[in-house]
């Protein structure tokens, strides 16, 4: 197969499964090692190269010709559906399950990383505030 045919097959079924939860959830110091780890198998095996040759991974990127990132993708799809959810009629489900607050007392030590946390974190590393959320094309356009 050429690369072309395994770049095709990459982006149809692996990064389809990995990123299927990727847009409501936190990303993790595990979880990113374990997205780019499954990422770099991928392209280490499509390339035919054993981690008994120690080639380095941006060299087998290069050779198959990648240019995108899984946590590049994924880091752009959150603040995409964040916008989308934000857009919804009050009504509508996701917008409800996204305002809901727990009830009672959380457990001791530090808090876990919310998703509205994390997303609020992506939207300062690309400069977005708020209200942002209201343009739908210049907010695509910031995003990406």
């Amino acid at each position: 197969m050429t690369p072309k045919t395994k770049t095709l097959i990459y982006r149809a079924i692996v990064e389809s499964t990995i990123t299927y939860e990727a847009e409501t959830g936190c990303l993790k110091i595990k979880t990113v090692a374990k997205v780019n780890s499954t990422e770099m198998d991928f392209w280490r095996r499509s390339a035919r190269i054993s981690r008994k040759d120690k080639i380095r991974n941006n060299i087998i990127k290069q050779k198959m010709n990648v240019i995108r990132f899984i946590l590049d993708d994924i880091k752009t799809n959150q603040p995409q559906w964040y916008g989308h959810v934000q857009r919804m009629e009050e009504g509508r489900l996701p917008k409800g399950v996204m305002k809901w607050r727990p009830t009672g007392r959380r457990k001791r030590g530090r808090p876990k990383l919310t998703w509205a946390e994390w997303i609020r974190g992506l939207m300062g590393e690309k400069g977005l505030i708020e209200e942002d959320w209201n343009d739908r094309r210049n907010w695509r356009k910031q995003i990406i």
